[in-house]
């Protein structure tokens, strides 16, 4: 990362600032958005941190979740507080159509632009771009941003619980996406006082009764393995949703539990939205689930996690997924 003396100056002289990211928030971007809100706060900035939808319910203990605002729940006042501001900061996310109507109404403010991100092919959304799909982690890059800036100082245990978050939940507590950096940055947040047990608590230890149920019902009548493929995926109808009554978040990680099949290389988890079929995708080795999910499904991620949408039924979106299996099998029996 390249840090030019105008960067340094919008960091380190209070602006009237606002953090955004992506509609449907995971750990990594609610980490990376709080830890550089407590990060900010320490050099005097108005900082308010606003989301296009809400975000899960274990993510409330993080410091500062409290605040956050809901695009899609107080539209007004995220409108009134965002014309007033003078700097944003874009992280985990590298195009304004992640953050759907909320990025059709700033994009036109007048203010300076920051993105961290490590999702592939950024559209050029601001003056300041640190693009690195090969980091973990946005949380990752949060932090090597703060030590690059020369303010490693200012990550105190309330930020490095932050960053500790996404760094957890974005390489599966340590078990992919992973790289020496991440293990440096981990050790040295629990150094400054980091309590690593507690966010893995906090993120893992906080489900309701009904999300184990809700896992069981995927994993006994709605998961479909297909062997000659080497794929597995779980699929749930709108009834389904009826039927647990399904909230924001409570399906994440779903996706994960067929990876630990022995023999499964491509994890799918498809399901119907009030609008649309989400995808959700994961695969272990050399194959490029993103490249998938931007062929065949408009979306895009990374190479070995990736999510997308369709505007057919869950019938014909399970049906068109398994039928491009074909196309990948040389690379899904391939020897890891």
């Amino acid at each position: 990362m390249e840090f030019p003396a105008a960067l340094k100056q919008l960091i380190h002289q209070p602006q009237n600032t606002v953090i955004v990211s992506h509609r449907n928030p995971d750990g990594d971007a609610i980490g990376s958005t709080l830890a550089m809100r407590h990060y900010l706060d320490q050099f005097g900035h108005t900082v308010h941190v606003v989301f296009p939808s809400e975000f899960p319910e274990e993510f409330e203990a993080l410091p500062g979740s409290e605040d956050i605002l809901i695009w899609d729940i107080h539209t007004e006042e995220c409108k009134h507080v965002l014309a007033k501001k003078n700097l944003f900061i874009f992280l985990d996310f590298n195009a304004l159509n992640r953050i759907d109507k909320l990025g059709d109404y700033l994009k036109n403010l007048p203010g300076q632009r920051i993105m961290i991100d490590h999702h592939l092919y950024p559209d050029q959304i601001a003056d300041f771009m640190f693009s690195e799909p090969e980091a973990s982690s946005t949380c990752e890059m949060v932090y090597r941003f703060i030590q690059g800036i020369g303010d490693g100082q200012k990550i105190n245990p309330t930020v490095g619980k932050c960053i500790f978050t996404g760094l957890v939940t974005d390489t599966g507590s340590f078990r992919h996406a992973t790289n020496a950096a991440v293990y440096r940055i981990a050790a040295d947040l629990v150094e400054r006082g980091v309590d690593d047990t507690a966010v893995q608590d906090m993120i893992f230890n906080s489900q309701k009764e009904k999300n184990l149920r809700l896992l069981g019902h995927c994993l006994v009548n709605r998961m479909e393995y297909l062997p000659e493929y080497r794929t597995a995926l779980i699929w749930l109808s709108k009834k389904d949703y009826e039927i647990f009554n399904i909230q924001r978040g409570d399906t994440e990680g779903i996706v994960n539990y067929l990876l630990s099949i022995r023999e499964v290389r491509l994890a799918a988890f498809i399901h119907n939205q009030p609008t649309v079929v989400k995808l959700s995708l994961r695969s272990k080795g050399d194959l490029d689930v993103q490249d998938i999910c931007k062929k065949h499904f408009n979306g895009g991620g990374h190479k070995n996690a990736a999510g997308a949408y369709s505007h057919d039924s869950l019938k014909a979106t399970v049906e068109k997924f398994k039928s491009l299996l074909p196309q990948y099998k040389e690379v899904l029996l391939k020897k890891q």
